[in-house]
């Protein structure tokens, strides 16, 4: 009898031993391989922080404490773009060394969505190498994010410009209107993606936290700073600044942590009201200072920017999930802080 043959192949456990672990580019955060996100609200400091992980990595120096293996780095920069010289100098000024030879970047127009595109930049990434396209919806003007179609046909424009080069794509991208949704645009792209890495401000706090890490531990943040390095004078007078990332050990960002705007609106205004709380309260420890609850819904209402019909409710929200996070605790219609 004639055996049929299959590409398919039966691994059994002395098989899948032989195989390799999953090569790290940054140990427990980035595999080497596939393709990751970076993902954060305007302003959160998301490109300088790439820029901070693109030069450890074409440099091979540890990141965040964490071992990195060196590879070669494209930097895609389509946002803000101008203002990539003064962040590459505040890089160099700041560490007193100058940017690593395997870091280079490319400042033309490119489009995932579009094959000639995906082709060209194809041939002059190295084999290897750790794309980093800043941004994603500037890669995709012309695409609808929302649409599983449209953000199907970018995933997959990033996963072939992947499998060309052998190497890593990693994706700067926004969150939507509501940050603790996660990213912006449809939910297939947290589906495909190997990795990613979410970076939030509360005020002048900034962390990262590992969001999605396959074959690694997520949940685990980390604080950084930026630090304002001044580069000189331009033709009125003026400094000419940018920043630089810091690791900022300050906070424990491990510590529960408000979610969203609302809840981070609402935690600032009720902490004068827990300072001058009172205390002795029934059902409330005896060292606790305590608030009522409808009294923080109410101080909480007037500061969010929402429609004056949605402030109670969403103020009502906000404080569960406050007390849901572990943040306060709730009896007998009163909250108070846990710690």
């Amino acid at each position: 009898m004639t055996s049929i043959q299959s590409r398919y192949k039966l691994l059994n456990a002395t098989n899948l031993k032989q195989r390799p672990y999953l090569p790290w580019l940054v140990k427990g955060v980035l595999p080497a391989k596939g393709l990751a996100v970076i993902y954060g609200p305007s302003g959160s400091g998301k490109s300088f922080l790439s820029l901070d992980l693109a030069a450890s990595i074409a440099e091979g120096k540890s990141w965040f404490g964490r071992r990195v293996n060196s590879a070669p780095v494209v930097y895609l920069a389509l946002e803000g773009e101008d203002g990539i010289r003064q962040r590459t100098e505040a890089w160099v000024k700041h560490n007193g060394l100058p940017l690593p030879n395997g870091l280079q970047f490319i400042l033309q127009s490119f489009k995932l969505s579009d094959e000639k595109d995906v082709d060209e930049l194809a041939k002059v990434l190295p084999n290897g190498s750790v794309l980093i396209i800043d941004t994603l919806s500037k890669a995709s003007s012309t695409s609808d994010e929302n649409t599983s179609h449209d953000m199907g046909v970018l995933t997959d424009a990033a996963k072939r410009l992947q499998v060309l080069t052998t190497g890593l794509v990693l994706l700067i991208h926004h969150t939507g209107k509501n940050e603790s949704a996660g990213m912006r645009g449809h939910s297939s792209l947290s589906a495909t993606i190997d990795a990613s890495i979410q970076v939030s401000r509360q005020g002048s706090l900034r962390h990262w936290t590992f969001d999605k890490v396959k074959d690694g531990a997520d949940g685990v943040s980390e604080g950084f700073k930026l630090l304002e390095v001044e580069l000189g004078i331009d033709a009125d007078g003026d400094p000419i600044t940018s920043c630089v990332v810091q690791r900022d050990n300050s906070v424990n960002f491990n510590a529960p942590m408000p979610q969203g705007q609302n809840q981070e609106i609402v935690w600032e205004t009720i902490q004068p009201l827990l300072t001058l709380g009172t205390s002795g309260m029934t059902g409330v420890p005896p060292e606790a200072i305590c608030i009522r609850f409808d009294d923080a819904v109410k101080a909480g209402a007037e500061k969010l920017p929402c429609a004056s019909d949605k402030k109670k409710t969403r103020s009502k929200d906000a404080l569960r999930g406050l007390i849901s996070r572990g943040l306060l605790k709730s009896n007998e219609g009163f909250i108070w802080k846990t710690a």
